[in-house]
């Protein structure tokens, strides 16, 4: 039997968080804020109040994202500390403008530093975009896996930066996606795969199995990220569809 993909949801309000925390195969919490962009942050006592949330005995660890970051690295850390200390169990962080490997690892080891100094048990994202042709600078999305080695970081993600409907396979085809994670795995890192995945996307994934699926249209009246809630119905739909 394979191994199952895990599932990340993020709830970018407390009313949101009690739904998800109550859907049993919800590997992750992921608290957000879409309204500050594709991994927009939300504020520290979201982060603590997310994850008191989640009843002790539980399997479930709260992700938290500190942002779509700049060549910012002291910035990046300092946020990445924040998230750390407000109980996340998992930090990602988006790199949007440092495209040379040096500035990116520069700045990582920064991050994977600050919050590995406050608990080595917490584990660091790197995420990157799939849609970077539309934005001004972004690393490759093959450059990703080496820069989280480097820099110590333990997962590697793609993502979508604009949130309008177009999805991680409408940039990347199946094929350059296993060689993503295939990249990933040679350097001993997770793989975790994000971008507008709908129902369509799922035979897809599939194919590639990721370690983890982040998701948030998919599971929103209206599949509306911003203005739609999550919904404990439409989590049951995907894990059917996901886990068949």
């Amino acid at each position: 039997m394979r191994e199952r993909i895990r599932l990340l949801v993020s709830p970018k309000s407390l009313e949101e968080a009690k739904v998800v925390v109550q859907q049993k195969d919800v590997d992750y919490i992921d608290c957000k804020n879409p309204v500050e962009g594709s991994l927009g942050a939300n504020f520290p006592w979201i982060i603590k109040k997310m994850k008191n949330l989640i009843p002790q005995n539980s399997s479930q660890l709260l992700s938290a994202t500190i942002g779509d970051f700049p060549n910012l690295p002291g910035s990046a850390s300092l946020a990445a500390l924040g998230a750390a200390a407000s109980g996340a169990d998992i930090i990602k962080i988006g790199l949007k403008e440092s495209t040379t490997e040096n500035d990116c690892v520069y700045l990582m080891k920064g991050v994977v530093k600050a919050v590995k100094s406050y608990n080595e048990n917490i584990k660091v994202v790197v995420a990157g975009y799939a849609d970077r042709i539309r934005m001004n600078t972004s690393p490759d999305f093959l450059l990703l896996p080496k820069i989280a080695a480097k820099s110590g970081a333990d997962i590697v993600m793609l993502d979508t930066f604009i949130k309008d409907r177009k999805g991680l396979f409408d940039f990347l085809s199946v094929e350059q996606l296993k060689l993503f994670k295939n990249k990933a795995k040679k350097l001993n890192l997770e793989v975790a795969l994000a971008g507008y995945l709908m129902k369509d996307s799922l035979p897809m994934v599939k194919k590639i199995m990721p370690d983890i699926i982040g998701v948030r249209s998919i599971v929103c009246e209206g599949y509306d990220r911003n203005n739609g809630m999550i919904r404990g119905h439409l989590i049951e739909e995907l894990k059917a569809e996901l886990y068949a």
